[in-house]
């Protein structure tokens, strides 16, 4: 039986385009740089303070990392200090990409960013 806060790449994309999710991306600033979704906020696990993610009631919040492990970590710690339920993106941005959804990236051979798709 899955775990009803392990979110799949579609779903979260789906909610973001209606924009009932604030994705709050747990990685370190230069993976962020490197590659991310469009519209995650950065709170690297690193430095992590549940409190400091904005609430905003009517759009869950749903952490998303590398591969899902840290996000699992984030989620955890966030419902564990703050009473708020959450989610988390499940495979992280290596799902995301897997399914061919969109995000922003820098080309390693010219350093240029690239938008890969908008939502």
């Amino acid at each position: 039986m899955s775990d009803p806060r392990d979110l799949d790449s579609k779903t979260v994309f789906e909610a973001l385009k209606r924009g009932d999710v604030l994705l709050v991306d747990v990685r370190e600033p230069t993976e962020f740089a490197n590659q991310r979704i469009h519209g995650a906020l950065l709170h690297p696990l690193s430095t992590f303070e549940p409190r400091a993610i904005p609430a905003n009631p009517g759009r869950q919040i749903v952490f998303q990392c590398g591969s899902g492990k840290r996000s699992r970590m984030a989620l955890d710690k966030f419902m564990a200090e703050t009473g708020a339920e959450a989610a988390h993106l499940a495979g992280g941005i290596a799902a995301w990409r897997a399914a061919g959804l969109p995000c922003v990236s820098i080309n390693p051979a010219t350093g240029q960013v690239e938008d890969h798709g908008r939502y």
